[in-house]
């Protein structure tokens, strides 16, 4: 697929009707990753690409009823999904945008962390894009870079082998990061999860 933010939200506006039936047991693993991420109560989380919204409930569990939870996607049928499935506030876990997450509505410094799900190889210019991430995080504030299922294990979903010049990979993922003001602390790519941590650099 196309990393052109056209044909990104093309090919989720057909699937969104569908998508969270898809991938039913993504929960528990969405959760596990938000707790790696280092919420606490109060703080104000981003979550990036959101689609139907599935991380924001774990999300507003972590930051508590005083803290601010947003979700961003630039289709909206995914965000129209998010709210059939009762993810926006008042009542639901945050508030959703429109929004490309290259060009956020958003305050510098205005965030704690972002949680992005699935994100970073839909980037159109992936260096851009965690710039941007970075500019509206405060200085120590936190990315969580997230799949519910490793590289390998999604390529060989999608009838191809993994490769070396995957964005995702941890010799690839590192120095782009630190072009954009993020340092990488942890990195786990196994079968059940991928999950890359960093913090943003003052």
């Amino acid at each position: 697929m196309s990393d052109d933010p056209t044909d990104v939200r093309a090919f989720f506006a057909t699937r969104a009707a569908d998508w969270d039936s898809r991938f039913p047991d993504d929960g528990p693993a969405y959760a596990a990753a938000v707790a790696d991420l280092g919420l606490r109560p109060g703080d104000a989380v981003l979550d990036a690409g959101c689609g139907t919204g599935r991380a924001l409930p774990p999300l507003r569990t972590a930051v508590g009823p005083s803290g601010t939870v947003i979700g961003a996607d630039l289709t909206p049928e995914m965000l129209a999904e998010a709210v059939r499935a009762g993810r926006r506030g008042p009542g639901g876990a945050g508030t959703l945008l429109l929004a490309d997450v290259g060009r956020l509505p958003l305050r510098d410094g205005a965030l704690d962390a972002v949680f992005g799900a699935g994100l970073v190889s839909h980037l159109a210019d992936p260096a851009a894009g965690l710039r941007e991430l970075a500019r509206v995080v405060r200085p120590g504030g936190r990315l969580a870079l997230f799949h519910p299922i490793g590289r390998a294990a999604l390529a060989a979903r999608h009838g191809r082998q993994i490769t070396p010049d995957d964005l995702r990979a941890e010799p690839r993922l590192r120095p782009v990061l630190a072009e954009a003001g993020w340092r990488l602390v942890s990195y786990v790519d196994e079968d059940a999860r991928y999950l890359a941590l960093a913090v943003r650099e003052d």
